[in-house]
């Protein structure tokens, strides 16, 4: 999976950090404060949206009253203890940065999420001892699937798109990777699996857990014609 690769970009939630469980836990709680139940649909519909994008999405699906950047701010301080405190690595994650780190392959992130909150996983997870660049999708201009934020970080690390291993868990994820010209690694994640049947038709690897990357364990995909 790493031949070739000059530089391995990660989505961050629930691609590198176990983090969605705590958007399951405010989604239920905000929208509650505002007479709302949380839609089925909710994830699918706002996935790969940048931070700014779902919170101008929530403002006029749910006619709010508040501003969107009052409901980031909101989001931001609901979700900042649990991503200090509580948010994890996913399985085999710590291993395979490692691996990287004394290949002396680059590393990035680029997260739908708030500069905040990476920030704050960067800190508790002691990410930043890895990642040579971490970028934004409202920082970048545009969420996924547009290519934007792997194409700038990219651009950052001083290789191409192409010559990068892109790590995702959601279908505009992925989508993003390969629009930019990467190969992708879907990562299993459980609020996905209701569309893993058109994961696995787009990315060019599957893995359930990092460890299977060192271990030979991953699924190459013949939906990439690889």
């Amino acid at each position: 999976m790493l031949e070739n690769v000059k530089a391995v970009l990660f989505d961050m939630d629930g691609t590198l950090v176990d983090s969605l469980w705590v958007w399951g836990e405010i989604d239920i709680e905000y929208l509650g404060r505002h007479g709302y139940e949380v839609p089925s649909d909710l994830q699918h519909t706002i996935e790969g949206m940048s931070f700014s994008e779902a919170a101008v999405y929530f403002k006029e699906f749910f006619k709010l009253a508040d501003s969107a950047e009052a409901i980031q701010a909101e989001w931001i301080e609901m979700a900042k203890d649990k991503y200090a405190h509580e948010v994890v690595l996913k399985p085999g994650a710590l291993r395979f940065l490692n691996h990287l780190k004394e290949q002396g392959i680059p590393m990035g992130i680029a997260t739908s999420s708030s500069r905040d909150l990476l920030e704050a996983v960067l800190a508790s997870l002691k990410l930043s001892d890895y990642m040579d660049y971490c970028m934004t999708s409202c920082e970048a201009g545009a969420g996924k699937p547009a290519p934007d934020i792997y194409q700038k970080v990219a651009e950052r690390l001083g290789v191409l798109p192409e010559e990068c291993l892109v790590f995702e868990d959601t279908v505009a994820g992925i989508q993003a990777g390969l629009n930019a010209g990467s190969r992708v690694c879907a990562v299993a994640e459980e609020q996905s699996l209701r569309w893993k049947g058109k994961i696995l038709e787009l990315a060019d690897y599957y893995i359930e857990s990092f460890d299977e990357i060192l271990d030979g364990g991953y699924q190459r995909l013949k939906g990439s014609g690889l």
